[in-house]
């Protein structure tokens, strides 16, 4: 008799499952991967080995949130879109591959293979969708400190930021014009650091 109420209660239960609507979609995946031109062959016993610090991110660009923006100040998510995995992450064998492109600099990541007398260390400063304009544009910043390690001083410190406009005022639009921002400041770091190292 005590049982009769569980027994009715799990009948109740599984009934409430069977018609319970199918789960929400999976949201769709999207990668920060810019074209990147062919490296030139280079001297790699020449190079200068530089260490690439895993990058950092501002709050609120420091998940895999697809971040925009239809007024100032206020930072909304897309639903249903979001990045493979944190931009910052991502960025981090991009930045490396910038650096080598150039051939002046052997990149290694933090942990990799040998000491190095050069550090980059990276912040991903904003990375949005603006919608205020029509097309919508993506915004994209990124600080960065060259190091000298050996003498413990910076170097160099700057900002670059671009923006690009979007092809389409959606997400996937907003995807393809954060890969070009992105290309962009990635080619002015690697010029830049090029510059600044001793």
């Amino acid at each position: 008799m005590k049982l009769a109420p569980l027994a009715l209660l799990a009948l109740a239960l599984a009934g409430c499952a069977l018609l319970a609507s199918p789960g929400a979609a999976p949201p769709s995946l999207f990668a920060l991967t810019p074209p990147s031109e062919s490296a030139p062959p280079r001297d790699v016993a020449a190079a200068q080995t530089i260490d690439v610090a895993p990058p950092g991110a501002r709050p609120g660009f420091d998940g895999s949130r697809m971040a925009y923006v239809t007024r100032p100040y206020e930072l909304r998510y897309f639903a249903r879109h979001q990045w493979v995995e944190a931009p910052a992450r991502m960025l981090a064998p991009l930045l490396a591959d910038a650096l080598e492109r150039g051939g002046r600099f052997d990149a290694m990541q933090s942990g990799g293979r040998g000491a190095s007398a050069l550090r980059l260390e990276t912040e991903v400063v904003v990375l949005q969708q603006e919608f205020p304009r029509h097309p919508s544009q993506v915004r994209f910043a990124l600080r960065a400190r060259l190091l000298d390690v050996v003498k413990r001083r910076v170097l160099a410190g700057a900002t670059f930021e671009a923006v690009e406009a979007a092809p389409s005022d959606d997400p996937y639009g907003g995807v393809v014009a954060a890969n070009r921002a992105v290309a962009r400041v990635l080619d002015e770091v690697a010029i830049w650091c090029a510059a600044n190292a001793p």
